[in-house]
Formats: C-alpha cells, structure tokens, sequence
C-alpha cells in the first residue's frame, strides 16, 4: 500500500445488521481500492475455512501483491482457528483482512481471540431507534451524492416499514429519480398507498411461519397508523389464495394463473410459501382470522393483540 494511506490491517465487522456490514465492507474495499487499484479481492466463508488454503492466500508473495480477504464469519475452535488467530496477529504488510461476525454467541470465542489483537472494529447492531435509522438514510443519500431532509427520511420510514433494506433502496432510487435532492412531497409522491403493500408483507411473512419477522411488521404498520382492518383483510385474502392455489397442485403455473385471475408470478410464490401447509392447517388459520377480525371490529377492547394472536396461531397451523 502506498505509504501516504493508512489502512488497517485487520478489521471486525460486528453485528447483525446485514445492510451495515454490507455498507462497512463497500468502504473498506473502496479505500483499499484507492490506496492500489490493483488490490486482489478474496472472498472467504470462515466457518468452512481451510486454515493452510488462508494462509497461503494471505502470505507474503514474492511480488508483494496487494490483497484484501474478505472472511464472513470465523473458524471453528481448534487447531485451525489457534493459526488463524496467530497470523492476524502480525500479517503481512500487503494484506488487509476482514472478518465479519453476527455478534452471536456461536464463534464467540474465536472472535474474543481476534479482539485481543487489537483490530478495528466496525460496531453493526441493529438500529432500533428511529432516529437512528433517519440517519441512516440520510447517509445512504449522501453516500449516492443526493440529500435527504430529516421529515422525508421519517416519511420513507412511515411509507417502508422496519426493513431497513428495502429503505435503503428506496431512499437510493429517490435520490437518482428526484436529481438528488429529496424532501417529504417527493416521498408521498412515489409512496402513496404503502399500507396496503405493508399488510401484504405481513401477510407473507405469517404464511411463510416466520412469526417474528410477521410480528415486527405488524407493530411497525400499527404505530404508523395502518389500520387493523386492513391488516385482516390482508390475512383473509393472503390466506385463501394459498388455499386456492394448493388445492390446484400439480397444474401447469400458466393453467392456475389464467383460472385464478392471477399473475403467474404470484401463483409461483404461494407455491413457495404452501410449503408445511395442509388443507386442515390453512382452515384452522382461516378461523383464526376470522376470531381476530371479531375482535377487530368491537368484540375486543384490544385490537392490537388480537392482531398479535392470529399471527402466532397462523404459524402455528403452517405445521399442522
């Protein structure tokens, strides 16, 4: 590396925030890239990494070509990580190493042994505060060479959802569409209608059992102000399209999308989520909505955790 750019030699990208580590490692490389254009990038998966292969991938070369490895995720504990370990303690001076982790308790212990060398270390929790993620987006704009106000970041917030992805994209697409400058009449302008789309996300993730996933979803629509109603009917429908589509198994996608009046598009991902499902599971979830939609419409004083109800009993059918 020319000697006018610092760059550290090991770096921990540590969280399980996966757009954060994605961004920290674009930066990495892109310095690393502007220090020597010509720096070879190695990708590694560390859990399944031969230790002898890495060693020989990071070593000295006899022309001292630059390299940046990549490592996502760590070696297991033995013999193996001990010699992963003891490199990265002093590697060589045209290697840059990164090593990312989900924070998790599975790799803890060689990831301890790789913060007693002294790296730097790249923090990618989850950011659980709002204004956090304003932040966010204002750098995603700023890092495509846009702006974003505070209310418009809020408002993209509001109109996306909890996935922090999914906001990054749109706030990019934005930045690109507006010429670079985006405020909250930009955001209504290409957002409107976001809470039908965001009960239908529910709705996947329930019929798909992945009941944290539905769960944060639905809390993050409701304190948006999506209204219960629509998160039922998203339910229902979601529902008993599944039904439809399974009960035409073995057909032609082009067949069931022209006598479903759907696009085939849509018959092959309910295909994808029927997995796990049985006719008796997708009544039982059926009657579940229909309870939650009872409560919803005055039987309950609590229509939030009706909501919350039917989306465990709806994963808890899928298996059924």
């Amino acid at each position: 590396m020319p000697p006018s750019v610092t760059i550290d030699r090991l770096v921990l990208v540590v969280g399980p925030e996966e757009v954060l580590s994605e961004r920290a490692i674009e930066r990495i490389t892109r310095d690393t890239r502007a220090a020597d254009p010509d720096t070879e990038i190695i990708e590694l998966d560390g859990p399944t990494l031969e230790v002898g292969r890495f060693l020989e991938l990071a070593g000295p070369t006899l022309f001292g070509t630059p390299r940046l490895v990549l490592i996502t995720g760590v070696p297991p504990t033995g013999p193996g990580a001990d010699a992963f370990v003891a490199y990265l303690q002093d590697p060589a001076d045209d290697v840059v190493v990164v090593v990312t982790h989900d924070g998790g308790a599975k790799g803890k212990k060689v990831l301890d042994a790789l913060r007693r060398t002294k790296p730097r270390e790249v923090s990618c929790a989850r950011l659980t505060r709002r204004e956090d993620r304003v932040e966010f987006l204002r750098s995603e704009a700023a890092a495509v060479g846009g702006q974003i106000t505070h209310g418009a970041a809020g408002a993209l917030l509001d109109a996306i959802g909890s996935d922090l992805r999914e906001s990054a994209s749109a706030t990019r697409q934005l930045v690109s569409d507006a010429g670079g400058q985006v405020d909250e009449v930009i955001v209504r302008r290409y957002h409107l209608g976001r809470a039908d789309a965001k009960c239908w996300t529910i709705a996947d993730r329930a019929i798909e059992g992945r009941e944290a996933a539905a769960l944060e979803e639905l809390r993050w629509a409701l304190s948006t102000g999506t209204e219960p109603v629509l998160v039922i009917g998203a339910l229902a429908a979601g529902l008993r399209n599944a039904a439809r589509v399974g009960g035409r198994s073995g057909r032609p996608e082009a067949a069931v999308a022209s006598e479903l009046g759907m696009p085939p598009w849509k018959v092959r991902t309910i295909r994808r989520q029927l997995s796990g499902w049985s006719p008796d599971g997708i009544e039982g979830a059926l009657c579940a909505v229909a309870a939650a939609d009872a409560d919803v419409k005055g039987v309950s004083a609590h229509p939030a955790y009706a909501l919350e109800r039917a989306l465990r009993a709806i994963c808890a059918a899928r298996d059924r």
